[in-house]
């Protein structure tokens, strides 16, 4: 039998990579779309044709628990989210409704629909935050930093009720900072890797940033998606803590960016107050050993292969422009 996956968030980063990966795996891709006056479907485009996309919000119930009723899915996918940290800030309010309330919402439709469906959860190590132990473990209590971080921690909690209360087979995957090239242009290693892009074909002369010296650790999307499935196929629901154990500075990505290109990053780079966060998380690092030892999930891509990956993405791009 062919098996059916739905995917909120499917145009973003991580749902554009975990549809191809799902793809591959002959499921049916469904992917949660909502109505809106212009359309961005530029990361799913090469493979649109393989998907079935139809219309929800975690705004409202009912749409959800009709997208339910009508797909049947045997698995469910909330990768969905008010998902950049600084805007969190200036829209805190829709930030908890989409990111924490919305999956209450969603929970409550297969709940309603179909208890058997098996759900994913997309934690995130923000709900950290001002960590109280290095690395940190799925065991690390939460402190988290921002509205963001907060209402992920609630959405990480529900999670867990819907599944001690009701049995259903609810996963939550910690996942730590993970990029490409199809990450937004407002995050961190996108900027960089475009500024990068741009100051090299002589587009832009200078490229400005908040706090050099936070640590992330930084690994690739692609190889994170894999994990999110492997969760889904275990015999009993669990949480885990998805990383590569490695942590950078902002400093050590605009240094290998800039280096890709052949240039020192000190002449071109500038520190900006206004683009630091109202509280700062500083140190982020996973310790992945339990998605090692229970799922068997690897990260393949380092540190430095993923600059250089988005770094010659984005150079191409302003080669085609």
């Amino acid at each position: 039998m062919t098996r059916r996956a739905l995917i909120t968030g499917i145009t973003g980063q991580d749902g554009s990579y975990l549809a191809e990966f799902l793809l591959e795996k002959s499921y049916e891709v469904y992917g949660v779309v909502r109505r809106a006056s212009t359309e961005n479907f530029e990361r799913i485009e090469p493979f649109r044709d393989r998907l079935r996309l139809v219309q929800a919000d975690l705004l409202d119930p009912m749409s959800l628990i009709t997208v339910l009723s009508d797909v049947r899915p045997q698995e469910v996918y909330n990768l969905a989210a008010q998902s950049f940290v600084p805007t969190s800030w200036a829209q805190p309010v829709l930030t908890a409704e989409f990111d924490a309330i919305g999956v209450t919402r969603l929970l409550e439709a297969i709940r309603l629909v179909d208890r058997s469906i098996r759900f994913y959860q997309a934690s995130s190590s923000e709900m950290f935050g001002k960590v109280r132990e290095v690395p940190q473990t799925e065991l690390t209590p939460f402190h988290p930093r921002s509205p963001y971080g907060v209402a992920k921690v609630y959405a990480h909690y529900i999670t867990v009720n819907y599944r001690e209360s009701y049995g259903i087979f609810g996963c939550s995957g910690i996942l730590f900072n993970h990029e490409s090239e199809r990450r937004g242009k407002e995050f961190v290693t996108r900027k960089v890797s475009d500024g990068v892009a741009r100051i090299h074909h002589g587009l832009a002369s200078e490229l400005r940033l908040g706090n050099l010296e936070a640590r992330r650790d930084w690994g690739f999307a692609g190889d994170y998606v894999q994990a999110m499935w492997l969760m889904l196929q275990q015999p009993e629901p669990d949480d885990y803590v998805i990383a590569t154990g490695e942590s950078h500075t902002v400093r050590d990505l605009v240094e290998l960016a800039f280096r890709r290109v052949g240039l020192d990053w000190r002449p071109y780079v500038r520190e900006d107050e206004s683009l630091k966060r109202p509280a700062e998380v500083d140190f982020l690092v996973g310790n992945a050993a339990k998605a090692r030892e229970k799922l068997g999930w690897r990260p393949r891509v380092s540190f430095e292969e993923l600059v250089a990956m988005m770094v010659d993405a984005d150079c191409r791009r302003h080669v085609r422009a």
